[in-house]
């Protein structure tokens, strides 16, 4: 069915921002490690793919995309929407999750997309129709089975889009067209893992060069476009389809840009929002952007940035976190902690772990918000919040405020490698984190190699997986402490 068209020139992007891992898998790894079994994949041995750590998965990464995001002087959204196919709880609100490790009040709408690769432009049609404002995440981790096609083009990352009126917009929607059409390029069943993968074929030619062309088509006659006035055009596809749609469509040859597939690789349905997070940060004021997300119909959007666009910059935004680079060197030890791989850790490893939910919602503002206190009387931060201040020359009572500690950076005080806890990712590192502003908190270091910690590094905080109940298939979160050499 063919969507309608849609006044949207008020409504558009307030701030955005991306999230992608800094492990990267080279696919020449994959090649050298498989090619007994599959010897085309040495042709595909190019570039490499943004991998998760062990404990990130698609709320992890949607958090990092989401403080990405510079929100200054902008009002708290009123809803909060998370897109993806990989989402860690098929019965619990995911976005729910992420509202509270961000701290919003809980007064938030909140959502969860799935079911798609075009989850997130969706969501983001959605969310341009809504009166009042939306953050808007996308977030995917797509597993593939070991040395299949899938595996060499996949990556993971995550995008950000904060979406609202008013004059600070950095892009206003000109218009948006949808096409809702069941083409099966790919699926993954109920309680399956990994995708069924059908011809590429029949992809580009019933879907990619049927479906996008008339969705984009029908997008530039609404809003009385000419094709040559596109200054960039985002297609969630490879590059020499790109530029084939880009001739079709009568777009300028250079409209198309990296699609970012020999360095991160295709990240589902957060994909399309983050090749329009790259570009916005990359375009002038005034240009026009067309952006199309594809997966059982297409959805087109036409988005002209504004003068405002020239003084916003993210945090990293998609360079800077593709400038922040750990080359994974062993196939092996990726596909054991991805879980392909089912590594005997020995008898310390069988202990049953249990969440006490009770406790869990009681102390959930400290456990998935982070939020410590901050002592009135003599500004001591402490973690988490208790009666008495612990600074010893103060210790005043029912002083302290709730602070969010996510944003408040410190440094390493003490540190353990410990090669006997059980890690997926050995040696546990942990140690004591004492904090800008006083206090101290004991909590694990992530994305550190054994040898790289050392007292005094600077460290931020990252919220991820604390573990996981693999009886119950529970997944606890925390923050943890990264060294911001490695950021």
């Amino acid at each position: 069915m063919d969507g309608d068209r849609l006044d949207m020139s008020e409504r558009g992007i307030l701030a955005y921002g991306a999230y992608i891992p800094q492990r990267r898998l080279p696919r020449k790894v994959i090649a050298d490690a498989m090619a007994w079994a599959s010897p085309s994949l040495k042709a595909q041995g190019k570039g490499e793919r943004a991998v998760r750590a062990w404990d990130e998965d698609s709320l992890t990464m949607a958090v990092e995309a989401a403080r990405d995001c510079r929100l200054d002087g902008l009002d708290a959204p009123a809803n909060l929407v998370l897109a993806s196919t990989t989402l860690p709880f098929a019965d619990r609100d995911n976005a729910a999750v992420i509202a509270e490790a961000l701290h919003f009040d809980e007064h938030i709408s909140t959502l969860d997309v799935s079911a798609s690769q075009r989850a997130g432009t969706a969501a983001l049609a959605g969310a341009l129709q809504k009166d009042a404002s939306s953050l808007l995440l996308a977030a995917d981790c797509r597993d593939a089975k070991p040395a299949s096609g899938l595996e060499m083009q996949t990556g993971h990352a995550a995008a950000a889009l904060f979406i609202g009126n008013g004059g600070p917009l950095l892009a206003r929607c000109i218009g948006q067209r949808s096409i809702s059409r069941d083409l099966v390029d790919h699926y993954r069943a109920q309680g399956e893992r990994f995708d069924y993968v059908l011809d590429d074929r029949w992809l580009r030619d019933e879907g990619f060069f049927k479906i996008i062309p008339e969705t984009v088509r029908a997008l530039l006659t609404d809003t009385g476009t000419e094709a040559a006035a596109i200054d960039h055009a985002i297609f969630p596809c490879p590059k020499r389809v790109a530029a084939r749609l880009a001739k079709v469509l009568g777009l300028a040859e250079t409209a198309p840009g990296d699609d970012l597939a020999a360095n991160c690789g295709h990240t589902g349905a957060a994909h399309a929002l983050l090749l329009f997070a790259q570009t916005l940060q990359q375009a002038k004021p005034g240009a026009k952007i067309l952006l199309v997300g594809f997966g059982q119909g297409a959805d087109a959007f036409l988005f002209e940035t504004t003068p405002k666009l020239a003084d916003y910059t993210p945090r990293l935004g998609v360079a800077g976190h593709l400038a922040r680079r750990q080359e994974e060197t062993s196939y092996l030890r990726y596909l054991a902690q991805q879980g392909s791989v089912n590594v005997d850790w020995g008898h310390r490893a069988e202990f049953d772990n249990r969440t006490a939910m009770t406790a869990f919602y009681r102390n959930r503002d400290s456990i998935t918000g982070f939020a410590g206190g901050r002592c009135q009387e003599c500004c001591t931060v402490q973690f988490p919040q208790t009666k008495i201040c612990v600074n010893p020359d103060c210790q005043a009572n029912d002083s302290q405020v709730a602070i969010s500690l996510s944003g408040v950076r410190g440094e390493v005080k003490s540190f353990t490698e410990d090669w006997l806890a059980i890690s997926t990712n050995p040696p546990l590192q942990y140690g004591n984190v004492e904090l800008e502003g006083g206090g101290n908190i004991f909590m694990e270091f992530t994305d550190c190699e054994p040898g790289s910690l050392t007292v005094g590094a600077p460290v931020e905080m990252r919220f991820r997986i604390k573990d996981v109940d693999k009886r119950r298939r529970f997944t606890r979160y925390f923050w943890k402490a990264k060294t911001m050499q490695e950021s």
